[in-house]
């Protein structure tokens, strides 16, 4: 193994991945349209112009534009949204830069092994001048940063993965995992012919705080893990890991599975 690319919200930094969620919601209440936590979660990962217009397509959320506006949403609805979207997040976004407890130390060890570490997101250009620095002044730094606009386009597409290769100079691709809490991360990393992990707490997929992931009920935390995981699988994931701290147990037995021809 010779790298391993990170998502960022939800994976390395924002625990829960909350900064975009709240702000989805709030354009579409703007307009009198009211979505659920899980309609706003669904498309995470993705560019955030993608993510919206996934939004739209929602036959709940069509229906109620129709019901509202005589006509289910269009490209320029999106663009509407997305424009409101946009000074509202960065508003918000330096209070979400945070690393995720066990994400420093992973990449301490990481690179201790040797291994180059790469990142994408789905957040743009700008909205990522912010995240990197918040975090960067928290202690992390990956070696490059790839974002949607940097490629023809975003996830689940593996062009961000291919760029990070180029930069970091690894190559085959299955010298290289993908870590991300979404679905849209794990067809990024299959996609990319790279080994795919799935990451539950901190991410979009459970949607928990830390302090609600404390005070759950045991049986009920272990349920919700269990169809995160069986959703993680069904998208592809090679592998999916409780939390981030626990990557590089990971590696020896990918490594076997290489040296097995794997």
């Amino acid at each position: 193994m010779e790298a391993v690319i990170f998502d960022w919200a939800g994976t390395t930094v924002d625990y829960g991945c909350f900064a975009p969620l709240d702000v989805f919601i709030e354009v579409f209440k703007k307009r009198g349209i009211d979505v659920l936590h899980e309609e706003a979660r669904e498309p995470m990962g993705m560019l955030k112009w993608d993510h919206i217009n996934e939004m739209c397509k929602m036959e709940r959320i069509a229906g109620l534009w129709k019901d509202k506006f005589g006509k289910p949403p269009e490209k320029k609805d999106v663009d509407d949204l997305y424009a409101d979207f946009e000074p509202m997040l960065f508003e918000i976004l330096p209070n979400y830069c945070t690393p995720i407890p066990g994400a420093l130390d992973l990449v301490s060890r990481l690179r201790r092994q040797g291994l180059k570490i790469g990142s994408t997101t789905g957040y743009t250009d700008e909205m990522m001048k912010v995240v990197t620095k918040g975090a960067k002044q928290q202690g992390y730094e990956p070696d490059f940063l790839a974002t949607a606009q940097d490629v023809p386009a975003g996830r689940p597409y593996p062009w961000m993965m291919y760029l990070n290769a180029m930069k970091l100079g690894v190559y085959p691709m299955k010298h290289c995992i993908k870590a991300g809490d979404t679905i849209s991360d794990i067809k990024e990393g299959v996609n990319a012919g790279a080994w795919s992990v799935g990451v539950i707490k901190g991410g979009s997929e459970l949607g928990l705080t830390e302090e609600q992931v404390r005070a759950m009920d045991e049986d009920e935390l272990n349920e919700r893990m269990e169809t995160v995981a069986k959703r993680f699988k069904e998208a592809g994931a090679h592998y999916v890991i409780d939390s981030i701290g626990e990557l590089d147990k990971l590696i020896p037995k990918i490594n076997m599975r290489l040296a097995n021809g794997d």
